[in-house]
């Protein structure tokens, strides 16, 4: 009898637990904090509720980036998760060139939205910006 017991205790056993559930993760004042990377680049994001401006080594976005394929990069996850004119974006980017370092901001933008509004996960992920490159 000892054998059906535990077959019963097995079966009666809790399958897989369920996802995790991602929390708002803010700093302060109310911003989200994130470290993007693309190959040598390492960016520091800040994002908070604002009027889209985005601010790269104190500089706009447009400045900094001059080429507009780098200024499309830096609003991809904005524009795939329909945020465009909700975030200020505030970033610091050592390391590579340029390329890389908008690809470690957009790194960057993208965990930040997730840790300010966990929901966006899905719609980033399966954009793959939340992908580090190697």
């Amino acid at each position: 009898m000892s054998g059906l017991e535990s077959l019963e205790a097995l079966s009666s056993a809790p399958a897989a637990e369920a996802a995790p559930v991602h929390v708002q993760k803010l700093d302060a004042h109310g911003r989200a904090y994130a470290t993007g990377k693309r190959k040598n680049a390492i960016a520091r994001v800040w994002v908070k509720p604002g009027t889209g401006k985005i601010t790269v080594n104190d500089k706009e976005f447009a400045a900094y980036f001059a080429r507009p394929v780098l200024q499309m990069v830096l609003n991809q996850p904005i524009v795939a998760a329909n945020r465009v004119g909700q975030y200020d974006v505030v970033a610091t980017v050592v390391g590579g060139g340029l390329s890389g370092q908008a690809g470690a901001v957009r790194h960057g933008i993208s965990k930040a939205l997730t840790y300010y509004e966990p929901a966006l996960r899905g719609v980033l992920k399966s954009g793959g910006f939340l992908t580090r490159d190697s």
